[in-house]
């Protein structure tokens, strides 16, 4: 009889530690955007129009508030599945700011919104519909391989902005 209480005991220490393990897991994506008021943005790290969006962004935001991950990461997958997005979608940029996940053209405008002028004006094109700036999206988004080309692997930032990955 003890000995079966002790097997009790140790699974309920076992269930509470992976439930502890479980809540830090979740939480650790969010302590990137949090510590420093940092936005994430999560990109296809294999896509080359993606990679220059990167190395757009980066000398267009000197405060350093946006940091990226490939959407392929352990860190992008637990992003997505935390903002209840598909993992296996690859087509968009997601946008993780304030907590809240915008993909597709809301991503990428509210991206350009904050970066240095002239950019934050290209936000105006916010008033067009969502599904008609979507569909245009989702054109270039469906031949982005073809046009710009796509690595075997993820993009290996330089040493100089590796500080902006998670």
């Amino acid at each position: 009889m003890p000995e079966e209480q002790g097997k009790t005991e140790k699974q309920k220490k076992a269930k509470e530690s992976s439930k502890t393990k479980e809540r830090a897991e979740a939480a650790e994506p969010q302590k990137f955007a949090d510590a420093d008021g940092a936005s994430i943005v999560l990109i296809d790290g294999v896509c080359h129009l993606c990679g220059w969006l990167v190395t757009f962004i980066i000398p267009r935001d000197p405060e350093g508030r946006f940091r990226f991950a490939p959407l392929q990461s352990d860190i992008g997958q637990k992003l997505l599945e935390k903002g209840g997005l598909d993992a296996h979608r690859l087509d968009t940029v997601v946008l993780v700011e304030n907590g809240k996940y915008y993909t597709e053209s809301a991503a990428a405008l509210r991206i350009l919104r904050r970066l240095r002028f002239p950019w934050p004006t290209a936000y105006l094109l916010i008033a067009v519909p969502a599904p008609l700036r979507n569909r245009l999206y989702r054109y270039v988004a469906k031949n982005r391989y073809r046009w710009f080309g796509r690595d075997d692997q993820c993009l290996l930032p330089t040493p100089e902005i590796r500080g902006r990955f998670l």
